[in-house]
């Protein structure tokens, strides 16, 4: 089959001097810095659709690097050789500007589109990808053809090869200023649509700057033949295409594992997760452009780049060891900083101290990927097509299989010798040709002499691969995630007693373990922070979610528990009778069944009852998605500063939560105040009065200072009667439920309810600056990641308390409770 005449660019053509290189490297810049802009909100738009598990973030990142990898294949083909390069690359971006502009007005039609359509549940994950297709490929595969256009403007050649690479590293470079620009300030103090004009401004400007160039630099092609002839073909080019995708696999493998293990030591804040992604791409633009700046002496580039990914398993080793044996101990105390600017200079600090070295050795392998197929004559475009997209579709492999597959299969240490054989088999696929069979410039059986050099060529690549055998000694120093790690997180080194632990778990979406203390009390850790325990203040807290609905409720039947932990929420109402259906929501499958294992006596084997369906789902998506309503939701999800789980205090949700709340229906929902801020605090108040205005505040103490709270709200007035509720804890049915309250020191309706704390109306003075954490901002997950190692929790409470009154409207009880109530809670005397 004849293939189409392609061209290549004379030097002087092109103005491959300094200062075009420049403004092309600032485009690069320019372009790279909106792309992670508009990737860290598209994903937070569309988690809001889909959810938030491992599956559904799975489906976005396959979907932005398939769009990528399919622009980068098809420009060669769409893209005639006569139109001018940089003009292809200006409109390149003005049609990612264009379609990031639509994404947003755009978003409440997809919601409804998927809302509509997923309750069919067989093809729910069909669903999930179509929808992240609609959205993300358009634009993601002009942004993977950008690359492959550009590459019109050079010539495969080694100066060639290293302008491609210096291109690649600005386009790297900008997007670590994307990175932390989003995450650390555009959606931290403004909202997504700041942030996406932010992005489509500098996409304009891109443009514009390409679009005067190629007015400035005339393009005048010189036409060649793409037909392949004797010698002008690598016959074994395919192992670099191989090599440099499992690479690609290699280093999204390793991003998930690293982001693992970082997110505990570091807390697992969005500005954690800013700073992984943006030493991870300062590694590769430093890798990039120092092997580009080489290219143009590299006289054996296959040698090199085989030795790259030797040095990327010893380098990954290196970072094994850092992770489990050195980093998590070193003597940071994170709470002994006010300012979290500080903090953050330390977490720069320690994650580039263990993955900068990879990520500088991945960066490299991509340019030396390309000088080792350049050949003078080569169309450059499908030269930087192939070797983009052979890259990409290795790294689409290797996030999908390890976030979804690897971790869950084998565990992060089994993860990370993989990542270390992976390494060592892409040196050995790249060094094979050296040593089987002549180079490029030979085919079998061809009686011509050996070049000078090739012998020490092959005997350098045997050595390689002597060398490369002998490094997978070096996965015996990879060790097991410590227990202590997924159980403190950051605070191990804190820990000079640790507990006992029975148990250690790593799933797709979080790492657990369980612990036990010398007086026999046992904690519940999910990603390096406790979530529950069977001490006495949690188990407060935790029946309090559960039976304080169950006894205001007249008779409730149906329960959605939002988050499992250790099923003793769950577990309080197996001993109210009138319940007859009790949904767990949980988007961990590993948790439940460590609850029943370990907290089987506290949660009273609820995981067991035919009574209740387990759903593993992104809770907000569950909610959004099913058409069941219930008489009671309480939700108890993870710290609002942990990645994510903001989103389970946004006022979005709640709308969700009171259109599935039957008539009557009750909602309780954990507001912490420790490891937070008063603004954090704040704003997770004033949000859920917004949607409940008659709603209530009802504090969990510890040794008498403040702890945690349950935020009670209903779908109209409240009316709490003391003599009601007696009657109803004294009935028959309802001992054993007033028997396990008493147990926490909340078994009669005067204890109970003077833990009242504050409605709307009293605490408006205390909430008039509140910020209402919606959708569109996750403003509280910014507040409380800033505040994440503070501890103020009695001071909050306290500010809180002074506005806190006897509330007529909502209490009716007899003189004598009415007025020890009074007392108390008119801050006239402290709680007896």
């Amino acid at each position: 089959m004849h293939e189409p005449n392609m061209v290549a660019i004379e030097p002087s053509a092109t103005a491959q001097g300094s200062h075009s290189n420049f403004f092309l490297c600032v485009m690069f810049a320019g372009s790279g810095l909106s792309a992670l802009i508009y990737e860290i909100v598209w994903f937070q738009l569309l988690q809001q659709v889909i959810g938030a598990s491992a599956v559904s973030l799975g489906v976005l990142l396959g979907t932005f690097m398939g769009g990528m990898c399919l622009g980068s294949l098809a420009l060669p083909w769409w893209n005639p050789w006569r139109r001018h390069p940089l003009r292809v690359y200006a409109f390149l971006e003005l049609g990612i500007a264009l379609f990031a502009l639509a994404m947003l007005p755009l978003m409440p039609y997809v919601n409804q589109l998927y809302i509509d359509n997923v309750a069919s549940g067989s093809w729910s994950l069909a669903l999930r990808a179509s929808i992240a297709a609609l959205c993300l490929l358009p634009p993601t595969i002009l942004m993977g053809a950008t690359l492959p256009a550009i590459a019109r403007w050079v010539e495969t050649s080694s100066g060639g090869v290293a302008g491609l690479g210096l291109f690649y590293g600005a386009n790297i470079a900008g997007g670590v200023a994307g990175s932390l620009l989003a995450g650390f300030y555009l959606l931290r103090v403004h909202d997504m649509v700041i942030a996406t004009g932010l992005a489509v401004m500098i996409n304009v400007i891109v443009a514009m700057v390409a679009l005067w160039l190629a007015r400035a630099q005339p393009y005048s092609p010189i036409e060649y033949n793409t037909k392949r002839r004797s010698g002008e073909e690598d016959p074994l080019g395919w192992t670099i295409y191989m090599a440099i995708g499992i690479s690609g696999m290699s280093a999204l493998g390793a991003e998930v594992l690293w982001t693992r293990f970082l997110s505990l030591i570091l807390g697992a804040t969005t500005y954690t997760f800013s700073i992984i992604l943006a030493v991870f791409l300062v590694g590769l633009g430093i890798g990039s452009s120092v092997a580009s700046t080489w290219s143009n002496s590299m006289t054996r580039p296959r040698l090199l780049f085989a030795w790259t990914q030797i040095l990327l398993a010893w380098s990954i080793v290196w970072a094994s060891v850092m992770l489990t044996q050195s980093i998590p101990y070193w003597p940071i105390d994170p709470s002994l900083s006010r300012s979290p600017w500080l903090t953050f200079q330390l977490d720069i600090v320690r994650t580039a101290w263990a993955i900068l070295p990879a990520a500088c050795l991945w960066g490299a392998s991509f340019p030396l990927a390309l000088a080792s197929l350049s050949k003078s004559g080569r169309d450059p475009t499908r030269l930087v097509a192939g070797v983009y997209s052979a890259n990409t579709i290795g790294a689409i492999a290797g996030a999908l299989c390890f976030s979804l597959f690897v971790i869950r299969g084998v565990g992060t240490m089994g993860g990370q010798k993989l990542l270390v054989i992976l390494a060592l088999v892409s040196s050995t696929i790249i060094l094979f040709p050296l040593i089987v069979g002549r180079l490029s410039d030979f085919r079998n059986g061809s009686t011509t002499k050996v070049p000078q050099g090739l012998h020490r060529q092959k005997f350098l690549a045997v050595v390689s691969i002597g060398i490369s055998l002998c490094s997978f000694l070096l996965m015996r120093y990879i060790h097991e995630m410590p227990y202590g790690l997924v159980a403190y997180g950051r605070y191990i080194a804190t820990w000079f007693n640790e507990p006992s632990y029975l148990y250690m778990g790593e799933g797709m979406n979080s790492s657990i373990a369980v612990s036990e203390d010398l007086d026999g009390s046992r904690s519940f850790h999910v990603s390096g922070k406790t979530v529950a325990s069977s001490k006495a203040d949690d188990m407060r807290l935790q029946r309090m979610l559960g039976h304080l609905p169950a006894f205001l409720h007249p008779k409730p039947k149906s329960v959605l528990i939002v988050g499992c932990g250790a099923g003793v929420t769950a577990g309080t109402f197996m001993l109210h009778p009138s319940i007859e259906r009790i949904v767990i929501c949980e988007i961990e499958p590993l948790i439940p069944p460590a609850a029943n294992k370990y907290f089987g006596n506290e949660n009273h084997h609820v995981m067991e009852d035919p009574r209740v369906e387990l759903v593993f789902d992104d809770a907000k998506h569950y909610i959004r998605t099913t058409t069941e309503k219930f008489d009671i939701i309480t939700s108890d999800p993870i710290h609002p500063w942990v990645k994510g789980a903001a989103s389970l205090y946004t006022r979005e949700y709640y709308e969700q939560v009171l259109l599935h709340l039957k008539p009557g229906g009750i909602v309780t929902q954990w507001v912490p105040f420790y490891e937070t801020s008063l603004d954090a605090v704040r704003s997770e108040v004033a949000t859920f009065f917004d949607a409940f205005p008659e709603g209530s505040i009802w504090a969990n103490e510890s040794s008498g200072q403040g702890y945690d709270t349950v935020m009670l709200g209903q779908s109209g007035p409240m009316l709490i009667d003391y003599e009601q509720l007696e009657k109803r804890m004294q009935r028959e049915d309802s001992i054993q439920a007033q028997k396990v309250m008493a147990e926490v020191g909340l078994g009669n309706p005067l204890r109970l309810m003077l833990t009242y704390a504050g409605r709307k109306k009293e605490l408006a003075p205390w909430l008039e600056k509140a910020e209402i954490n919606r959708d569109r901002t996750m403003r509280l997950q910014y507040l409380a990641g800033l505040s994440s190692n503070t501890q103020d929790a009695d001071a909050i409470y306290q500010s809180m308390l002074t506005y806190r009154v006897y509330p007529r409207e909502l209490f009716s009880a007899p003189n004598v409770p009415k007025r020890a109530l009074q007392a108390v809670l008119n801050n006239e005397t402290k709680l007896p």
